[in-house]
């Protein structure tokens, strides 16, 4: 089951009651959020901006991928750089003693496809720079997935405050097609404005959050693959595995890399 990330549904839900925050201090009472209640500017600030999206998505299904991957922010990434560190180790352990075939009864009891899939190319024997490019095509492959989806979060909090533009000059044009009574200007210009508050909310407080949350998510994946990818090549070329455990430990922050040397408790032979 999947843990919820609380940093992400705490700073949603904080930058809401900030807004509201803004908008009811120093008035009367709640119904002064009714103001800022616009059925024509959520249809052209909203509406125009998911649409736009729809347009550049080379297909529905991908459009519809794309916002479901608002999902993979609330939920914490499983990743431990530490613990993929102690299992190259581990690794390395078992072929110093036993040999590279012996990887492949290790193997089994591997979670992670992608740790899996270099084991075996190792125990099949597979030359070291081919082990490499091989990995490396699936590390690039995985990473352009990843931007794409940032991207289209990218492109959507563009189009959130153009959209919210488009929606203001449509309500000032109205308004000055209307001057005759100058009590009415006030008003229309409040709901003109709207569109633009809209398309700033659409983009500062989804889209960009949510884009950088991806990205970071996806550095942090991308890293954990890196440590895996070096590690195996140091097992297959028949590395010392305190040499192995020093090579990966370069990834952590010296922090971290302290916190690991005081665990200790790690045979490396």
């Amino acid at each position: 089951m999947a843990v919820l990330d609380l940093a992400s549904i705490i700073g949603l839900i904080a930058c809401l009651v900030i807004v509201i925050f803004g908008i009811l201090y120093g008035q009367d009472g709640l119904s002064v959020l009714l103001d800022f209640y616009d059925p024509p500017s959520i249809f052209i600030t909203f509406g125009g901006a998911f649409c736009c999206m729809l347009l550049m998505s080379p297909s529905l299904r991908e459009y519809i991928k794309s916002l479901k991957s608002f999902g993979l922010i609330l939920k914490v990434v499983p990743s431990n750089e530490e613990e993929t560190i102690r299992t190259i180790i581990e690794l390395s352990n078992v072929a110093r003693k036993e040999g590279l075939l012996a990887l492949e009864e290790a193997a089994n009891d591997i979670d992670d496809d992608f740790l899996k899939k270099g084991v075996l190319l190792i125990v099949d024997g597979t030359d070291p720079e081919l082990v490499r490019n091989i990995l490396e095509t699936d590390l690039n492959c995985i990473e352009a997935r990843h931007a794409k989806t940032a991207g289209f979060w990218d492109n959507l909090g563009s189009m959130g405050p153009a959209w919210g533009m488009i929606g203001t000059l449509i309500g000032l044009i109205n308004m000055l097609q209307d001057m005759n009574d100058p009590g009415s200007i006030g008003p229309s210009m409040a709901v003109a404005l709207i569109t633009t508050l809209y398309g700033s909310l659409l983009a500062n407080w989804i889209c960009i959050p949510v884009s950088t949350k991806l990205k970071a998510n996806s550095a942090q994946e991308i890293m954990i693959k890196e440590v895996m990818v070096e590690g195996l090549l140091s097992i297959q070329a028949g590395e010392n595995p305190r040499v192995i455990e020093e090579k990966l430990k370069s990834f952590l922050s010296p922090a971290r890399r302290d916190a690991m040397k005081e665990e200790g408790g790690e045979d490396i032979g």
